[in-house]
């Protein structure tokens, strides 16, 4: 017969065997960005550290540690190719550009505005987020009620074209997050503009 004390501690030392094999595992994998742009996102265990900035990199954070490798697109689909599937489509964002102190679009961004529409008729359930924005001339009250005008002015057009008003949501920044930063009073024509963030 086993001594108490000892069918404890081995019952002890079988738990801890138990959960050592059953320890979470992570996987890191980077995948590619839309459009090729660069990333990287870095993976620690403890003091140590790795930093994955090609696609397809991999890292396993497991009970003997940190490991690194590499992958390929058919192999991240045989593993998690449902959960992929599941996810949500990615966010895209078009950038329509404004005649100064107006709520005209230029030219040009007449076919961005299709382009942004086209891509919200392919969502099931869209959800578009119009951000409005103005450069550096006038004054914060008036860049704001502008920025508000231009952001009001696509979330109508969105509306009148078919999208849900539900399905909009309007910010105006006015000039705080000029997309090239200027001094006060410069007519900067890349910051006239709305943002549609399509999700």
């Amino acid at each position: 017969m086993i001594a108490p004390r000892r069918a404890f501690r081995a019952l002890g030392l079988a738990a801890l065997v138990a959960l050592a094999a059953c320890a979470p595992v992570t996987n890191v994998v980077l995948l590619p960005e839309a459009g090729g742009r660069a990333s990287a996102v870095a993976v620690t265990h403890g003091d140590k550290q790795v930093v994955l900035d090609q696609p397809y990199q991999a890292a396993r954070d497991g009970a003997t540690g940190l490991s690194t490798s590499t992958t390929n697109e058919a192999e991240v689909g045989a593993v998690w190719g449902s959960a992929l599937a599941a996810q949500p489509a990615r966010a895209e964002t078009f950038t329509l550009y404004f005649v100064e102190g107006k709520d005209v679009l230029t030219d040009e961004s007449r076919q961005q505005a299709d382009k942004a529409l086209a891509e919200i008729a392919q969502r099931p359930v869209p959800d578009v987020l119009v951000v409005g924005h103005t450069d550096a001339v006038g004054s914060p009250a008036a860049n704001d009620a502008l920025a508000k005008q231009r952001a009001d002015f696509i979330r109508n057009e969105l509306i009148r074209l078919g999208v849900p008003a539900a399905n909009i949501q309007v910010i105006a920044r006015g000039k705080r997050a000029p997309l090239v930063p200027t001094a006060d009073g410069v007519a900067e024509p890349r910051n006239r503009r709305v943002e549609i963030i399509v999700r």
